[in-house]
């Protein structure tokens, strides 16, 4: 059994440098880091011209296609019948993305089926956490 899901999704940028008005994204989950979900947009679609990933609850993005969610970095929210907005917000600036709300419920639903909502303290490695955590300490 895979302990990683991979989902291609289709990004309508709303605000940023780029020009590009619509850019491939890839939202990964990944069972052995339970609470996260992260979110790559490739190189042509970035301020620097380099791959970036963003790493947030999987909980905000649940939330997120029913109601606002969040105040920090990534904020999350509906937007008419079918899209919810990402926005991302960096020393750099701000980008905004539309993403059809019915890919991120499939991907949340997924996800779900991995690591059961409710239930991903259980699958946190705290041994592993804290040996990686210390790893680089001298």
């Amino acid at each position: 059994m895979s302990t990683v899901i991979e989902q291609a999704v289709e990004a309508r940028l709303v605000a940023a440098a780029p020009r590009m008005s619509t850019i491939p994204a890839t939202l990964r989950y990944d069972m052995r880091d339970p609470f996260a979900v992260r979110m790559s947009f490739p190189a042509p679609a970035t301020l620097e011209g380099v791959d970036v990933s963003w790493t947030f609850a999987r909980e905000l993005l649940a939330a997120g296609v029913r109601e606002p969610a969040g105040s920090g970095d990534v904020r999350v929210r509906p937007y008419g019948f079918d899209r919810t907005v990402l926005e991302f917000h960096a020393c750099e600036g701000t980008a905004i993305v539309h993403i059809r709300t019915g890919e991120l419920r499939r991907f949340l639903s997924t996800a779900a089926t991995l690591v059961p909502v409710g239930d991903e303290h259980l699958y946190v490695d705290l041994d592993r956490d804290l040996a990686e955590l210390m790893r680089d300490v001298s």
